[in-house]
């Protein structure tokens, strides 16, 4: 109840941000303002800690002060005991808060009492169109967070998904900026409840894994402003995010925990962060440069503690005067500023939190079960129908694969991670026999890396000859069975952070396997389980019925298992392009994916679905689609008024009828085009959105409200947002390519 109150809250308060222009241009009074840094229209902004922060710097000595700016373990600054400052201590979080590892290593430090909840990943959270459902996760992974004392949870990771072939494009939400802040600002404002902040990554331009740790990102302002920085600048303006973390590459020459133009001038003086940024694990490569452009904090592992650029060398540079000590104490003031807004340092009423309960495998089931994606339901093969069903086949290695704790990166030590296999174990009758055959296996060269073109990607190499047995065992189940489910896709052994795919080829020989038993068994169901788009023209074209589920928490498998056998009807919307072959997806349209030391944003401003509508491309399955296992009739659109000015909302009213025998839920989606526009603009772009509830037979009025200036397009010879005076064309629909009604208004 609580959790729905104060989300109702947020929404409420951000409505009111928007529908005035006022307003919306005014900065955020932080509650780790402070005094001796900022003001807000000329007043200076005060705190009832400022003091106390004042005289905690007075009293510490230039090797304490710097002890607060570097990480003194792997994921812990220093505390000064004698002045009752502790540590500030971090964790891993985009599924869930990562278990304890050593101080000084990455090995586990093998505890007992760091269970955690595994909830699912971002293309999951992302693939609800929920804002409810990300605060839902925000706010029960915040409850795990302070349960096991952490300050800052590192996430969430917000990077736009430029390419397909991305590493971490499981972890990070859609390619859509609109969407992505819609998503990302509720999970924030669930988090920071809990006196735990969030780290919002990776800041910014960070879109490939390939060459992250040098690669010089080129992007044009206008593509930078409306396509890339959206998320962020709602997580400041917005949720009000405590931290951020600076991104490994390269933007225009300076390496972007260095980078004055990113961190100095947009995030602090333009968007008015007061919180703290940290660096990417040994992301900085210039103590002075780094500190005085904005980077507060320097974490990493590859070296001693005390060799970090915030460390010893920072020291000596103070004692030498090559830098002022004034700019480590605006770091140190910083990250006291957000220890009193914690209330770890003092510790009263700091919230408790609760771990690895019932209620938080509830949220995590909640948001898997609304994220699975219907592909296609020929002559509706789903849901399973059982009657006179005596056996069922379930094939695939990925019916038995757990990935809380695979691949390069943060995972999560759980109790509790149901798989699909066990799923469907837990919701079937007993009466009903499941014959399992693992069909494929994943399996790797060894010292081998994934290769685009030239290039060297540094992802595993597959072996895709399938095992003959393996092969036999499974097409005799599916042939000796009344239903076959094969469980396909991937796993986060092979989508990793730190590496890139090198193509959108189903690894270790699943094409063959899946048409050998569709083959047997015309009643088989194809089931994907991925955080990527991947080359699924073949089996689409062939199976009758195809799901697309995630990477998808500890409840994972009966989410899975319930959409499949009816118990749920699938909601989920695809938050990325799905396209057939991937020369069609623009960053490979244009050749500019990977680059080399430098890479160039050739597309601009037509990333995703922009492009592909824009050009004209048939994806295999666009941006927003999904099906249901009902029909929804979407008409009758409307908007409140005519005509407009610039400081006004749009309300726009759809109705949407359930023509279907069953109860369920439909994304509207609202897109905005500007005919005859004065610069370049996509076809049409997404700027509202709300999911709604319909029983069988039912109709009820979607409404989405448009601020203005969601309108706007930025002028860079202006340097500023603009909004185009003259009509624009309103189109509602279930996708970006199934847009069924429309309307023209005119902002004056």
């Amino acid at each position: 109840m609580k959790r729905n109150i104060i989300y109702s809250a947020l929404l409420f308060s951000v409505f009111l941000t928007f529908s005035c222009k006022e307003s919306s241009k005014q900065e955020p009074t932080n509650v780790l303002n402070n005094t001796q840094e900022e003001t807000y229209k000329g007043q200076p902004i005060t705190s009832d800690f400022d003091a106390k922060i004042d005289s905690l710097i007075s009293q510490m000595t230039v090797e304490e002060k710097i002890g607060m700016l570097h990480g003194n373990s792997m994921f812990a600054t220093k505390a000064i005991e004698r002045l009752g400052i502790p540590e500030l201590t971090m964790a891993d979080g985009p599924l869930g808060v990562r278990e304890e590892i050593s101080r000084d290593n990455w090995a586990p430090a093998g505890w007992d009492n760091d269970f955690a909840t595994y909830y699912p990943a971002g293309g999951g959270v992302a693939a609800t169109w929920s804002p409810e459902l990300s605060y839902e996760f925000g706010y029960s992974v915040g409850e795990e967070a302070i349960a096991r004392d952490k300050d800052v949870l590192l996430s969430p990771a917000i990077n736009i998904i430029r390419t397909p072939l991305g590493g971490r494009t499981y972890e990070y939400f859609t390619e859509d900026p609109f969407l992505n802040k819609k998503l990302t600002v509720p999970f924030i404002v669930g988090l920071q409840e809990n006196d735990v902040a969030a780290c919002v990554k990776h800041y910014a331009a960070n879109n490939q894994e390939t060459n992250r740790d040098f690669v010089d990102v080129q992007i044009d302002e206008r593509t930078l402003r409306e396509i890339y920085l959206p998320a962020f600048k709602a997580a400041v303006k917005e949720a009000q995010a405590y931290s951020f973390m600076g991104a490994y590459n390269k933007f225009r020459g300076d390496y972007l925990c260095e980078n004055d133009y990113m961190l100095n001038k947009v995030l602090r003086e333009e968007w008015g962060f007061k919180g703290i940024v940290i660096s990417d694990w040994a992301a900085v490569h210039n103590t002075k440069k780094a500190l005085e452009n904005g980077t507060d904090l320097e974490m990493g592992t590859p070296k001693p503690f005390n060799e970090f650029y915030f460390a010893d060398p920072l020291i000596k540079a103070v004692k030498e005067g090559t830098v002022a000590e004034t700019e480590v104490d605006k770091s140190v003031r910083r990250i006291l500023r957000l220890m009193y807004t914690l209330k770890s340092i003092d510790d009263k009423g700091r919230a408790k939190g609760s771990i690895d309960t019932e209620a938080h495998f509830k949220d995590a089931y909640n948001i898997a079960a609304e994220s699975i994606v219907l592909l296609k339901n020929e002559n509706n093969a789903l849901p399973l129908q059982l009657n006179g069903v005596k056996s069922i086949a379930v094939i695939g290695n990925n019916a038995t694969k757990k990935n809380a704790l695979g691949g390069f990166g943060a995972g999560v030590k759980t109790k509790r991670e149901v798989t699909p296999l066990e799923g469907l174990k837990n919701r079937l009758p007993e009466s009903i026999q499941i014959n399992y055959a693992e069909g494929y296996q994943e399996r790797y060269a060894k010292n081998e890396k994934a290769k685009l073109g030239d290039i060297t990607l540094n992802g595993p190499v597959t072996i895709n000859e399938l095992n003959p047995d393996l092969v036999e065992e499974a097409v005799n189940a599916a042939k000796n069975s009344d239903v076959a489910v094969i469980f396909a896709g991937s796993n986060r052994d092979y989508e990793t952070e730190a590496s890139d795919r090198a193509s959108l080829a189903l690894p270790f020989g699943q094409e063959k396997l899946i048409e050998k038993v569709l083959e047997v068994n015309p009643n088989t169901i194809v089931v994907f389980i991925a955080g990527a788009p991947f080359d699924i023209k073949a089996t689409t074209d062939k199976a009758k019925a195809v799901v697309w589920s995630w990477f998808n928490g500890s409840e994972g498998g009966n989410a899975l298992a319930d959409v499949l056998l009816g118990n749920v009807n699938p909601s989920g919307k695809l938050p990325w392009t799905m396209p057939v072959d991937l020369s069609d997806s623009p960053a490979h349209a244009t050749n500019s994916f990977p680059g080399d030391d430098v890479v160039k944003y050739e597309e601009g401003i037509l990333v995703g679905y922009r492009w592909f509508d824009t050009k004209n491309i048939e994806p295999l399955y666009p941006f927003g689609y999904g099906l249901s296992y009902t029909n929804f009739n979407i008409s009758q659109l409307k908007t409140n008024k005519s005509s407009y000015t610039e400081q006004e909302v749009i309300t726009v009213e759809v109705s949407v009828e359930n023509i279907g025998e069953l109860d369920g839920k439909e994304v509207i989606q609202v897109y905005v085009s500007k005919p005859e526009s004065k610069v370049e603009r996509a076809i049409h772009e997404l700027k509202g959105f709300a999911k709604v509830t319909v029983a069988s037979g039912d109709k009820t009025t979607a409404t989405v409200q448009i601020p203005v200036e969601e309108l706007a397009f930025y002028n860079v010879d202006t340097a500023s947002w603009e909004v185009e005076k003259g009509n624009y064309v309103i189109k509602v629909g279930n996708s970006s390519r199934n847009l069924v009604d429309e309307t023209t208004i005119t902002i004056q």
